[in-house]
């Protein structure tokens, strides 16, 4: 059979359906009827393919004319983007950089957090038949927490997302974080803050011993109850006995309940007989239990609890370290939902203990998917402040559940980002 006049090679790559092709091999060196034939699918190129050859001839005469078309058509022009284009696209680049380098930091917080729930967690269950191992874990962890709080960097209050855990230990840990960042933000000594560390820890230890109906307290307990509840007081410092703990963390133990004013159990002490690490766990013990207590539909916002104990409570505590505290949690406090001054809605999500004015914030904006929401840092936004605070069930719907406030309220530290006049400094 004659082939055509424009008999041409080509590639067993470049083969498409509609080629007439000829074989250069004898009729056993290939499963086709033929020699010459048009190819009539992608499986009789991939058979070709396999035949171990390089490159067959093929004549365009003789193929489909779609296949010329396209073989001769010429290149499409690599489209250009415009500049608003370009940038548009810079900034989606930049913005899953960011959302990225936020998801990291997130995740970093939960799982540190989470391992000092479990910490917690193991030393409470063995505390009476191993109180030294116990005393250890407490000292393990509390060294670590030191760690990440050494140095001048400054250091964000973080929001944590729902936390799985029981209630003793969340709000042991929470109570040890927020402890331990006031503490420094009130120029403890190291060994004070290890001991303050320690001691919130382990303040409500003692309730290992009450039956579960009793160690949280209610408004409705009898009489026998609330004095049944506070004996966790006692059986905590028995236990600090047990576990050999300095004074300093023994003191936090027995005096988490006293109030300068003299109103607190179980000894009513005054002011200046009150330890200063010991002031410091009675104040974020009160605030952690109006934002996380037993009755989840009685919990405060972080921001109604903060004015609640100024407004109403100011007096049970260290006025210094009241304002000290306020100063640090900002006026908002991470887990408030505010409006904007944009009318927009927002969830505080972090706050930086050095410029508590401007938190960090988790913007409502339909135009942007919940998953790829990005933290606004107010500080960054001169014209964009705060409105007002909110109860989550003043929210409009949409809102509310692109913002999901959390139910409990838990907090981590972690690393602020460097102000732009730092950057600068280590630049220069």
């Amino acid at each position: 059979m004659n082939e055509g006049k424009n008999t041409q090679f080509v590639t067993v790559q470049e083969l498409r359906v509609g080629m007439h092709v000829h074989l250069d091999l004898g009729w056993l060196d290939h499963p086709f009827a033929l020699n010459s034939f048009r190819i009539g699918s992608p499986d009789q190129i991939e058979t070709l393919r396999s035949l171990g050859v390089v490159r067959v001839r093929w004549d365009p005469e003789r193929s489909d004319t779609a296949v010329l078309a396209a073989l001769t058509a010429p290149p499409k022009p690599v489209y250009q983007m415009t500049p608003a284009e370009v940038a548009e696209a810079e900034q989606r680049r930049l913005r899953r950089e960011q959302l990225a380098a936020q998801n990291a930091s997130l995740a970093q917080c939960e799982r540190q957090y989470a391992q000092a729930n479990r910490t917690f967690k193991q030393l409470a269950e063995q505390v009476h038949a191993q109180p030294l191992e116990s005393r250890e874990k407490s000292q393990a962890l509390i060294d670590g927490f030191l760690e990440a709080l050494a140095g001048k960097h400054e250091t964000c209050i973080r929001l944590l997302t729902e936390v799985a855990g029981d209630r003793a230990s969340f709000h042991s840990v929470n109570v040890t974080v927020i402890s331990m960042l006031l503490g420094r933000a009130a120029g403890l000594s190291e060994q004070d803050l290890s001991d303050l560390g320690i001691g919130a820890l382990l303040h409500d230890i003692g309730k290992v011993d009450l039956p579960d109906r009793v160690r949280w307290k209610d408004e409705h307990f009898t009489v026998a109850e609330i004095q049944f509840y506070q004996e966790h007081v006692a059986h905590g410092v028995n236990l600090a006995r047990k576990m050999q703990l300095g004074v300093g963390a023994a003191q936090v133990i027995a005096q988490h309940h006293e109030h300068v004013d003299g109103t607190g159990f179980p000894q009513r002490l005054s002011a200046e007989r009150i330890s200063m690490p010991a002031r410091i766990v009675a104040l974020v013990n009160r605030y952690d239990n109006l934002c996380n207590p037993q009755n989840p539909a009685k919990a405060l916002t972080p921001h109604e609890a903060l004015s609640l104990m100024f407004a109403q409570m100011k007096s049970r505590f260290d006025a210094a370290m009241l304002s000290a505290f306020i100063r640090m949690m900002g006026v908002y406090p991470p887990g408030s939902v505010v409006q904007l001054t944009d009318e927009r809605y927002a969830l505080v999500v972090s706050v930086n203990s050095a410029r508590p004015l401007k938190p960090r914030v988790v913007v409502h904006d339909a135009r942007v998917p919940r998953e790829e929401a990005l933290i606004v840092d107010l500080e960054d936004e001169p014209q964009l402040g705060i409105r007002r605070s909110l109860k989550p069930l003043q929210l409009p719907k949409a809102s509310l559940d692109y913002l999901s406030p959390r139910q409990r309220v838990c907090y981590f530290f972690e690393r602020a980002r460097e102000s732009a006049a730092e950057g600068d400094g280590l630049a220069a």
